[in-house]
């Protein structure tokens, strides 16, 4: 597995289309095989600013599979317009430096 983080800086007045266009594409990563898991952060300090965290089976997979789908065409249709508001753009394998706690009820 691979994680994909992609940082964006939105121009201002665009972060409700831009969320709104996201979940159209999140509909298309929900049909992926090669997609695992996603979340999209706001920034709370830079409203502008979002994150966006992607699981990937593999490098391979996103690369050649899901890129070279007939899917990712129109997932890239949806974020079309964002393109230009990218900041960084990796893959990161995980360490075994993890750890996750249950959220108090």
């Amino acid at each position: 597995m691979i994680v994909e983080y992609i940082r964006y800086a939105l121009a201002p007045g665009t972060a409700e289309a831009f969320e709104r266009d996201y979940a159209r594409a999140a509909l298309v990563l929900d049909g992926s095989p090669h997609c695992l898991a996603y979340e999209l952060s706001r920034c709370v300090d830079e409203p502008e600013r979002y994150l966006l965290r992607i699981e990937w089976d593999s490098a391979d997979g996103h690369l050649k599979g899901f890129r070279g789908s007939p899917e990712f065409r129109e997932f890239f249709a949806a974020i079309r317009g964002y393109v230009d508001a990218i900041e960084e753009m990796r893959h990161y394998a995980l360490t075994a430096i993890v750890a996750a706690k249950a959220a108090a009820v």
